[in-house]
């Protein structure tokens, strides 16, 4: 784990990156604020999380490090000695965390709940929607680090991803008020999702989906397939997080609108 800092003094703002090895999103954001740095009034650290999975090119090494908060410190787990370490070196802080998706190409943002923090922030940066993970976060990082937000940043690997990683943290240090550049000012909604239970996926050689995140699906619509065998709704809801290789287990997740942030 990597951890470098802006400003002088004991950081309670943190960045963190590529939580995933197979997200190199973050890490490439914090790298391209670090090389062009701007001049911050409080110090914030900027930590990249999973370099050995990184280096591999693999999503963990063995474990799965946002499943497995608060860790072991003294497990033989890596992910688990990690996600420890995590966990010391965030308390006290407000939180960015940055991670990448196989289901959605522009950006999101996942907060456990949507507090002061989430109302003040969240609307100043370029993301579609925000959806709300609470009562779904146990061995996450909000269990940790609630005053974290989340951002899904594009798709896994791609350039667009990186460069909406770095575009993503200096907003964020901006709507902080970190930062002399101005938060940017947007006149809009912002939808809130509420993160429901998982869409399940069977075993199968090839996946489809039929719907599209964030848009409404009606009780009976189609929704994905497992090598031909198509799976309906079996009531109204959302899709948040859905594709068809995203997981291995399940397609994504059911999520309802629940409000809009101004």
């Amino acid at each position: 784990m990597r951890v470098e800092q802006l400003g002088e003094g004991e950081p309670s703002i943190a960045v963190v990156g590529s939580i995933h090895g197979d997200e190199p999103c973050g890490r490439d954001g914090i790298e391209a604020v670090l090389a062009d740095p701007p001049p911050v009034s409080q110090p914030v650290k900027f930590i990249v999380v999973n370099e050995q999975a990184l280096a591999a090119g693999r999503r963990y090494l063995e474990t799965d490090l946002n499943r497995v908060f608060p860790g072991d410190a003294d497990s033989d787990v890596h992910e688990m000695r990690l996600a420890a370490e995590l966990t010391a070196e965030l308390q006290g802080c407000t939180v960015l965390s940055l991670h990448s998706t196989q289901s959605y190409d522009g950006m999101f943002a996942l907060v456990d709940e949507v507090t002061d923090l989430a109302r003040s922030v969240c609307p100043k940066l370029s993301v579609d929607a925000v959806v709300r993970t609470k009562g779904n976060n146990e061995g996450r990082l909000f269990s940790v680090a609630p005053s974290t937000i989340e951002i899904e940043c594009g798709y896994q690997g791609s350039p667009e991803a990186a460069e909406n990683a770095e575009q993503v943290v200096r907003e964020f240090l901006a709507a902080l008020g970190i930062t002399d550049e101005p938060a940017p000012v947007r006149n809009r909604s912002l939808p809130v999702f509420q993160l429901g239970g998982p869409i399940p996926k069977d075993a199968a050689a090839e996946y489809e989906v039929f719907v599209r995140n964030f848009e409404p699906v009606a009780a009976g619509d189609p929704v994905a397939a497992a090598d031909g065998e198509t799976l309906y709704a079996d009531e109204a809801f959302h899709p948040v997080l859905l594709s068809a290789e995203g997981y291995e287990d399940v397609f994504g997740y059911m999520g309802s609108h629940v409000g809009t942030l101004e």
